[in-house]
């Protein structure tokens, strides 16, 4: 597999500058029940973010790009009230617009802004009910995040389901550069995009992030000093240390709910095999056993199994290890290809890579019936990585002849794509909730 491939190595170099692609969220289907919303542009939103975005046009892409809202064009709007009392229902209503966000931005001085926003619903033709009122001080450097949070916030109000528009995604950006090495970034962004920040720099591969349960720090592989390793990070200082490097293979790391374990793969005794690893002690525990290629560990949200794909069957499938019982299952028996497996929040569902008519695709089985359906097939999607509210995944695919990242809701009703500006890439890693 190719993320054993043992490669040569140069230096890295620890670096915390702007990154040198960024990432634009691009819509390529929707859901036709869309709720529909009135984003009205806020009094005396003179201010913009980071990005030369406003504030509302922020909270208009983000529910947007959700693909559950549908965003009433602000040209169609002849109607745009700044208050409650000019919210007018019944005009709402004739537009078939259920609820309606007015805001407020006033300057602070020393460039600080109190952020006050209203969500208004309008289904009532008689009265006005105010779903959210709330008002917010930020910096200007801090507009966008707060962007961010408010529609978390209208999220959760209208959906009943988290928002994770303040979530981060973790990747690597692969630069091939004429008569130069290949340059590797492990790079973190807000999952719009924005703000991508480059933790690491190599001429060598880096791959397999992944985040501690806190968000806090990464966990990944690095190719340096002509042998496979894995790394820990923290995000904030952009220290490290490694944790292991064993002859052979030290891949796929992936924390433990609780984060004081991490599952690996090592080849300690031949092929590949599935270990435990503590952080505080440093102690292994070898999980499976064997002469098959076991990899790609994910831990139960309850810390009490682990998902891991292995060809002891034949072909690369999915199995489960239960660490009370210590015996294993076999989860997947459709398609010829599942890898790359992960639970979803009720672990009564798994995501993973996918292939059975000889395209790969990204797929959802449910662990009850066993019935798989796909969400999104090119033939070139792989590395899933699930939201924290278990509604999306992003994974990378080919687009234009590069690697590109790109969105699919767990239902496959919603798709979006990412293309990347410079380089291709690859391994995206969402984070935890952050706040």
């Amino acid at each position: 597999m190719k993320r054993f491939s043992v490669l040569l190595i140069l230096i890295i170099t620890l670096v915390c500058v702007p990154a040198y692609a960024a990432l634009n969220l691009e819509l390529t289907q929707g859901i036709n029940a869309a709720l529909p919303i009135a984003i009205i542009p806020f009094a005396n939103e003179q201010a913009n973010a980071d990005g030369d975005q406003s504030i509302t046009q922020i909270v208009t892409h983000d529910l947007q790009n959700s693909g559950q809202f549908r965003v009433e064009a602000p040209g169609m709007m002849t109607e745009q009230p700044t208050t409650l009392d000019q919210v007018d229902n019944e005009y709402w209503r004739k537009k078939n617009v259920d609820d309606v966000l007015i805001g407020q931005v006033k300057s602070l001085g020393n460039q600080q802004y109190r952020v006050s926003f209203q969500l208004v619903s309008t289904v009532d033709a008689a009265a006005k009910t105010t779903l959210l009122n709330l008002s917010f001080d930020a910096p200007r450097s801090g507009l966008r995040a707060l962007a961010h949070h408010m529609s978390d916030l209208i999220y959760q109000q209208l959906t009943g389901a988290r928002g994770v528009f303040s979530t981060k995604v973790a990747y690597v950006l692969v630069q091939r550069r004429r008569h130069q090495p290949t340059k590797y970034t492990l790079e973190v962004s807000d999952i719009d995009g924005f703000n991508p920040r480059a933790l690491l720099v190599s001429t060598q591969p880096l791959m397999s992030p992944t985040w501690s349960p806190d968000g806090n720090s990464l966990a990944y592989v690095s190719f340096e000093g002509h042998q496979a390793s894995i790394y820990l990070q923290n995000i904030a200082t952009a220290q490290r240390q490694k944790l292991t490097q064993y002859p052979g293979i030290n891949g796929a790391p992936a924390f433990s709910p609780d984060g004081k374990q991490l599952a690996l793969v090592l080849t300690l005794t031949g092929n590949p095999k599935i270990y435990t690893y503590s952080l505080d002690t440093g102690k292994l525990m070898r999980i499976t056993n064997g002469y098959s290629i076991d990899t790609e560990p994910a831990w139960a949200k309850d810390g009490k199994s682990l998902l891991f794909t292995s060809n002891r069957g034949g072909s690369p499938q999915i199995y489960r290890y239960y660490f009370d019982a210590g015996k294993i299952d076999r989860v997947t028996f459709d398609g010829n290809y599942n890898a790359r497996a992960s639970f979803m929040p009720n672990d009564q569902g798994i995501i993973m890579m996918h292939r059975e008519t000889g395209l790969f695709g990204i797929a959802r089985e449910n662990l009850d019936s066993g019935e798989v359906d796909v969400l999104a097939q090119t033939g070139s999607d792989e590395s899933p990585s699930l939201s924290p509210n278990g509604k999306m995944v992003i994974y990378a695919t080919q687009y234009g002849g590069r690697g590109v990242l790109a969105l699919v809701s767990t239902d496959g009703r919603v798709k979006l794509r990412l293309p990347a500006r410079e380089g291709s890439v690859r391994e995206p890693a969402w984070s935890p909730y952050l706040n």
